[in-house]
């Protein structure tokens, strides 16, 4: 049997810092989720032109995206830049990557939401006069919302759980501040078995209002 005494007492000191990293990690991966649905939309709908340079741009974007580390990513971000004299905070650094992550990805999640909406939708919302622009926006996309809802959920719960890399460019989210806090007592089994739990139930807590929200708003969940 492993002989091992746990100091739970030196977590518990430690834990307003984690606490502040948690907040941080919540927040970057609201913002990076947000931004990275803005880029997704005009991505998605540039896929389904099917050619031209706006088609080669968004094609570019998500095949790198989803086909190169996230730590690729975030390391490009930071010390790729970085390299051409364009420094920025790490916590930039790890925004800007995991937006451009999540667009990627959500550009997708998207398209195959669009490809679900049967073409005479659009044409509807054409011939009662609409313009392409409010076609999308009131008829096309809130279909596609519903389409696509679980699978953003877990595309957000996969952006909080990638947030954590941001440790290796010295960010201070969540598993950032729990390396920070256990360097000065080496009490690593501890605090990352806290982190962990940390983790889990924040991932357990977006899970859980998404699926408050998909019965108040999509009345099914």
């Amino acid at each position: 049997m492993l002989d091992y005494a746990f100091h739970w007492s030196t977590v518990w000191a430690k834990l307003p810092e984690m606490l502040d990293g948690a907040v941080v990690t919540v927040l970057t991966t609201a913002l990076s989720m947000l931004l990275g649905t803005v880029l997704a939309l005009p991505l998605a709908l540039a896929r389904r032109l099917g050619q031209g340079p706006l088609y080669r741009v968004a094609t570019g974007w998500i095949e790198v995206s989803r086909n190169t580390p996230a730590l690729f990513q975030i390391y490009m971000a930071y010390f790729g830049l970085g390299a051409i004299g364009i420094d920025v905070p790490s916590l930039v650094a790890l925004v800007a990557a995991l937006t451009f992550n999540n667009a990627g990805y959500l550009a997708e999640i998207f398209r195959g939401g669009l490809a679900a909406v049967p073409p005479t939708q659009f044409s509807a919302a054409r011939s009662l006069g609409m313009t392409p622009l409010q076609s999308y926006r009131r008829v096309i996309f809130p279909q596609v919302f519903a389409i696509v809802y679980y699978p953003f959920v877990n595309q957000l719960n996969w952006a909080l759980l990638n947030t954590s890399l941001g440790m290796i460019i010295g960010a201070r989210e969540l598993t950032g501040a729990t390396q920070a806090a256990q360097s000065e007592s080496f009490r690593t089994f501890e605090f990352f078995i806290v982190a962990a739990v940390m983790y889990y139930a924040i991932s357990k807590a977006v899970t859980f209002a998404a699926r408050l929200a998909a019965w108040r708003v999509l009345r099914r969940g």
